[in-house]
């Protein structure tokens, strides 16, 4: 008793805090919050501080226009809170040329987050309009958080990292709902069942059974864990008959990999890497049929050099397929000047010959292009890549059909975090991922990258296979398994075979619509329960 009695204390003098304690709360749960994602994954913290954030909205009631501007307040805090801790690592790209874009590191790593705090502060706005006295009041932040991490996703090109689902990825049988409702229902549930203990410090007129909710979540939470348990019981790995794998993982320096003078550096790096030979049992490149290379593998146009194609064809046995990022320069005229580039990926044959391109469709802004670029330009600002002009972006996404494998579909760098660009799956048989996180050194950048791109393979039920120039590469199969990996920072190569494909999930079928039936019936209930107390 006196626990419970001490619990309720605390939760009411949440509840009560203003001013700047309400705003340091605010601050610190937000904080805390970031221990839940990758590489830590401590999501129990999470028990701790979404009820934090339930109390400090029930307190914001005090607050003028219906505690609205107070609860958005508090949600900018938290999210504020929340994201410096979790995206500290984007500043590593602003030392890679520190003279040119050094000044700018205070900017990324505190403004970033300032922006993206304003979801944060929408869904808590919506969650107070909508607030009631009970225990539905934790449906209906759960109903307005997930909205605002979605228009997060979305919004100016949109930045869906580190949204709050990813808290229910680790361990990975609580990973598999995914192929149910994506990451924007495993959102929704995971603010749900996180929130929950905030009722029991409800009085007991409001809500009676001030239990039912915390054990309902704790039930929810034990379901997604049997249901991936025996998902991942019922699934045993399977590969691709014939296909063999071999990753190049070069950890090049970011100074070298833009430098076209170390153009031959680079290649015989490349080249020497990629037939090294792994145990006595390996011969090097001869033993796979598809060789992978990491994003923009070359610090010049590789369509554009003839010795560096004639070096690539010598490597590869017949029947051995490459798999390589580079720029590509643009059809125009000869001899005209090359201003603009696209961020590509090619397919390239033993002979040298060049059998399938994609072009990046969703390019990343301030390192690939600039808002309003021509007027950023003019006045002196330019993207990390320095690429003048920006890179131009695909024109549509497209798989890629290779000779003695099943159709590819290709993302390069962050276009994995997007679960609802990925388009088509029909005849897909696994998805190729090349990036380069070598921007962001030994951070935390690289791990939550692998996290979320691990969750697009139980989305869709298809194997992913990614090549990254620090790491982390890794072979992971349609259930999230991970295969085999290169650790982060160290060069090598990774041989694997590639799994093989499940059929459709419920997620790669409908997609968010068994997300947004959850959701909406939530609504529902919070609508019902408003209406009835007013």
């Amino acid at each position: 008793m006196t626990l419970a009695r001490g619990f309720r204390s605390l939760g009411l003098g949440i509840v009560l805090a203003w001013g700047w304690k309400r705003a340091a709360i605010a601050l610190l749960a937000g904080a805390l919050s970031a221990l839940a994602m990758a590489p830590i994954n401590a999501w129990l913290v999470l028990f701790v501080t979404f009820p934090v954030l339930v109390w400090l909205i029930d307190g914001a009631g005090a607050g003028r226009w219906r505690g609205i501007g107070a609860a958005a307040l508090t949600g900018w805090w938290f999210g504020f809170g929340y994201f410096v801790p979790g995206l500290y690592w984007i500043g590593y790209a602003f030392l890679v040329d520190a003279p040119t874009f050094g000044w700018l590191l205070p900017v990324a790593v505190c403004g970033l987050p300032a922006y993206l705090a304003l979801f944060t502060a929408a869904g808590c706005a919506l969650a107070r309009l909508i607030w009631t006295k009970d225990a539905t009041r934790v449906l209906a932040l759960a109903v307005s958080l997930t909205a605002g991490e979605w228009l997060r996703g979305h919004l100016l090109t949109g930045f869906p990292w580190n949204a709050f689902g990813y808290a229910l990825t680790e361990p990975l049988a609580l990973a598999q709902s995914a192929s149910l409702v994506g990451i924007w229902g495993l959102t929704f549930l995971a603010v749900a069942i996180f929130a929950s203990p905030a009722v029991l410090i409800d009085d007991g007129a409001a809500t009676p059974r001030r239990w039912l909710a915390p054990t309902a979540a704790l039930c929810a939470l034990l379901a997604m864990a049997a249901y991936g348990m025996i998902r991942l019981s019922l699934q045993p790995p399977a590969n691709v008959a014939d296909v063999r794998l071999r990753i190049m993982q070069p950890n090049l320096q970011q100074d070298v990999r833009f430098n076209y003078a170390a153009k031959a550096e680079v290649m015989r790096k490349y080249l020497t890497l990629s037939d090294r030979a792994t145990g006595p049992q390996t011969t090097g490149v001869r033993d796979a049929t598809i060789l992978i290379w990491p994003e923009s593998a070359f610090p010049f146009f590789l369509a554009r050099e003839p010795d560096a194609m004639a070096q690539i064809a010598d490597l590869l046995p017949k029947q051995t397929i490459l798999i390589a990022g580079s720029v590509r320069a643009p059809e125009q005229p000869p001899g005209m000047r090359i201003t603009r580039a696209y961020n590509s990926i090619y397919a390239i044959d033993h002979d040298g010959s060049i059998l399938a391109i994609y072009d990046k469709l969703h390019l990343v802004p301030f390192g690939e292009f600039l808002p309003f670029q021509d007027l950023m330009e003019k006045i002196g600002f330019v993207q990390l890549t320095k690429v003048q002009g920006g890179f131009i972006p695909g024109d549509r996404r497209r798989a890629i059909d290779l000779p003695h494998a099943p159709r590819m579909l290709p993302l390069i760098c962050y276009e994995a975090v997007f679960p609802d660009e990925l388009g088509s799956r029909e005849g897909v048989g696994w998805i190729v991922n090349l990036t380069n996180d070598g921007w962001f050194g030994i951070s935390s950048g690289p791990y939550q990258h692998l996290q979320q791109t691990r969750m697009r393979a139980i989305e869709q039920g298809l194997p992913i296979v990614r090549a990254a120039n620090s790491g982390i590469s890794a072979v992971i199969d349609p259930l999230g398994r991970i295969v085999a990996k290169l650790d982060l920072g160290v060069e090598g190569v990774l041989d694997s075979a590639l799994p093989a494909a499940k059929k459709p999930t419920i997620y790669a079928r409908f997609g968010n619509i068994p997300a947004l039936i959850i959701i909406a019936l939530a609504m529902i209930v919070v609508l019902r329960r408003r209406l009835a107390n007013s």
